[in-house]
This record gives C-alpha cells, structure tokens and sequence, in this order.
C-alpha cells in the first residue's frame, strides 16, 4: 500500500465530496417529513393557522406548548386577506377554515381574527384529531 500525503486539492475534494453527502441526507430526511396523505385533512399537519390548532408538543412558534392543540399562536406565514395564503391548508376562512385546496384559495387573514371562525375551526380540528385517535389538549386563551 502506497503511503501518500494528502495534498489541498485533495483535501478539498474530498471535503465536498462529505459535505455533499451530508446535504443529499438532508434533503432525503425532508422529503421524507414533507410527504403528506393528500385525503387526510389538512388539519393533520403542520403548519397551521391559529392557536389551539397545532397537531402536537412543541409546534409552536416559541415551541413551548405542552400538547397538541395548546400552541398560542400561527406557524403560517401572516397574511392580512383572501387568497394570499402560500399553500394548501393555509387560508384561514371560508368553508373550510385550514382546510383550503391549495395556494391562493383561503378566506381570510391568518392567524384568524374572528372569533367565530375560530370556534368553527377549532371545532373541526378536534373532529378530525378525534377521528385520528389523536388527543387535544384545552384550547389557550385567546390573547388581549
């Protein structure tokens, strides 16, 4: 066996070559994550558009709520009006408050403003983690 000093083009190399490796590994672990069950109802996932309707611990913005349904705020983007949502389940109003069909088809601004729409979500969000076998924890309050 030939002993060989590595030189820093070789070094490089095979620096990329690891770090490479490490991205593809990533971005096979996303995918994997990013890959959803197109007939459960979008209030299964993440993100979501209100309090009280994260799917479970620590899917909140300052991840520090103790169960699903008890996140104090939206994971979503903010918006401010109808059809400015980015994707599916992230428009707040509507027939179906979280449950829009795809980018651009929300109701409303996020998170909901309205306390009727929120109830209304709220509701069908624990419909659907019930149906799911999946528990809720009580609804946070809603913030001054």
């Amino acid at each position: 066996m030939q002993n060989r000093e590595l030189n820093r083009r070789d070094f490089s190399r095979l620096t990329a070559a690891a770090f490479g490796g490490m991205l593809a590994g990533v971005g096979f672990a996303q995918a994997a994550e990013d890959k959803k069950d197109t007939t459960k109802s979008p209030l299964l996932f993440e993100p979501h558009v209100c309090r009280g309707l994260n799917t479970c611990k620590g899917k909140d913005p300052q991840k520090d709520n103790a169960c699903a349904g008890q996140g104090n705020c939206a994971t979503v983007a903010a918006h401010s009006c109808k059809g400015e949502n980015a994707c599916k389940g992230q428009g707040a109003c509507g027939a179906k408050p979280g449950e829009n069909a795809c980018k651009g088809m929300g109701g409303c601004e996020v998170p909901i403003a309205k306390d009727e729409m929120w109830k209304k979500v709220r509701k069908r969000f624990e419909e659907v983690m019930a149906k799911e076998g999946k528990k809720v924890g009580p609804a946070p309050a809603k913030k001054a």
